[in-house]
């Protein structure tokens, strides 16, 4: 611990700036010199120190060193110039820290010796303590300078401190990344590519039928649904299968860092696939982008076009799903009323075998015709009976024969009405046989109408099958480059170093709030 000491910053009057003055003492000797007095020469270096003006704490100072030193002086002042006559400054900065190493527990100077503590003192009174002296203008500007070299130095040591920590942080890491990117990353080639999948125009019977076809939001599940696909390990085995993707990547001329292991995993694989293959999506254009990155520029454009194939493959499989189900309804639909028809068909011919009848609509009107004829000629003999009667004398036999004729006549009408609502030989009335045939003519009417409307129904669905309900669109074909695309050495390395600068400060900033903490 430094020494601690009351400071008496008193300072003299200008009146008093000069020797002090002591009053001389009676020793009973007169003008002689005692004989063990001091000599005139140290009473003059004595007398010297004295005008300097040293405060109490500067004297007690040199006392202690030149106790420490072995020196029998006899007073402060004395202690001064035996020092000073050694060649020993006691003030110096060297001579303060070796008395402060000497402090005991209790803060007091140890003696070196017994004896030296017991030397005589001459401590002036305190209102006669002589106060230091202004400092000279010299001596202000080498203090200054010597602070200001001090504080130099820190800043230096400081600054040399943050030098070697940011090499170590942050240039070094930084120089490493750059020479990597720089002289040892394999140069990639990157073909790019878009398109976008289109519906068909349709016609539309409902004002707001077409209000989204033709749209990117007519077509934005299958665009995503092609996203997901190209992006999925399904795609990444199949390209693996027809040109070879980790065989390309596991060539030995690839750098280490992006070399995929022969016997690598299929999750290894897929981890590179999806580095090296990036699909984006626009939602608001409903375009597809695609960006295929290979070592060589024939191998990435032919994985681009694969892609490209797979993904038209897969709309086409989607919209087949669609034509598919439209034409597989329409089909069942016509082949069931084909078979309902021929059911109707063989129901009336059916009808026509069992009854014996071709056409009962025209049997019946035929026997109508003979009966509405022996009606008539019913009438007309019932006529003639009356005439003959009216005479006075009828013939007899006239009269008979007119009366046999009516009963004929009137037995074949009976006959004929008969076979109309009575039973046949077949075992059904005509009448019976009729309305069987019409109710399966009526129903073969029907059939032949639905199959007539069924096969319309089928031929449309053809047509709409026969159109691409779903298609792709390539907007930019994928063509190779003859540059390579990556790595961009400047761009990586300048990201390397933010990232590195921004670890550094932010890991700075914490050690200086847990320092800040700890030492609240």
């Amino acid at each position: 611990m430094q020494p601690k000491a009351t400071r008496f910053r008193i300072r003299r009057d200008t009146a008093t700036t000069a020797a002090p003055m002591v009053e001389e003492e009676e020793d009973g000797f007169g003008n002689e010199r005692f004989p063990t007095a001091t000599p005139p020469a140290e009473d003059a270096a004595i007398a010297a120190i004295k005008a300097e003006g040293l405060t109490g704490h500067q004297l007690r100072t040199a006392q202690r060193i030149a106790q420490r030193r072995g020196f029998a002086a006899t007073s402060e002042f004395d202690a001064v110039r035996l020092l000073r006559q050694a060649g020993i400054d006691p003030f110096a900065r060297a001579e303060l820290v070796g008395i402060a190493g000497q402090q005991g527990a209790d803060g007091v100077p140890e003696r070196a010796d017994a004896n030296r503590g017991a030397l005589p003192q001459v401590v002036p009174p305190p209102e006669k303590m002589v106060p230091a002296a202004p400092m000279g203008e010299g001596q202000r500007a080498r203090e200054i300078l010597k602070m200001q070299r001090d504080i130099v130095r820190r800043r230096r040591r400081a600054l040399v401190a943050l030098m070697v920590r940011l090499a170590a942080f942050i240039v070094l890491p930084t120089v490493l990344v750059g020479y990597y990117f720089f002289a040892i990353a394999t140069p990639l080639f990157a073909t790019r590519s878009e398109f976008l999948i289109q519906q068909a125009e349709t016609a539309s019977g409902s004002p707001f039928g077409g209000l989204l076809s033709g749209t990117q939001f007519a077509t934005s599940q299958d665009s995503i649904t092609v996203q997901s696909y190209l992006q999925s390990r399904d795609a990444m085995a199949r390209l693996d299968a027809d040109l070879g993707f980790k065989a390309h990547f596991s060539q030995e001329r690839i750098d280490p860092i992006q070399r995929l292991a022969p016997d690598a995993s299929n999750e290894a694989a897929y981890k590179l696939y999806k580095r090296n293959v990036r699909i984006g999506f626009d939602p608001s254009e409903g375009i597809i982008k695609l960006e295929v990155i290979a070592t060589d520029p024939a191998t990435s454009q032919a994985f681009s076009e694969a892609l490209i194939g797979y993904a038209e493959e897969r709309v086409d499989r989607l919209s087949l799903r669609l034509r598919e189900d439209q034409m597989q309804g329409a089909r069942e639909v016509y082949e069931d009323a084909e078979k309902k028809l021929l059911a109707a068909q063989m129901r009336v011919q059916e009808l026509q075998e069992r009854l014996g009848v071709f056409d009962p609509l025209s049997e019946s009107g035929a026997i109508q015709s003979q009966i509405s004829a022996l009606d008539l000629e019913a009438q007309r003999k019932r006529l003639e009976l009356q005439q003959l009667l009216d005479n006075a004398r009828p013939n007899q036999a006239r009269v008979e024969g007119v009366k046999g004729d009516i009963a004929r006549i009137e037995t074949m009408v009976a006959g004929l009405r008969e076979q109309l609502t009575g039973s046949t030989a077949s075992g059904a009335s005509l009448a019976a046989v009729t309305g069987e045939m019409r109710i399966a003519e009526h129903d073969l009417e029907t059939r032949q109408l639905m199959l007539s409307q069924a096969l319309q129904q089928l031929e449309l669905a053809r047509i709409e099958a026969n159109r691409q309900v779903r298609y792709l669109s390539t907007g930019v074909s994928p063509i190779a480059p003859d540059e390579p695309t990556y790595p961009r050495a400047f761009e990586n390395t300048a990201l390397a170093f933010l990232i590195f600068a921004g670890i550094y400060l932010m890991l700075s900033l914490t050690v200086s709030i847990l320092r800040e903490q700890v030492s609240a």
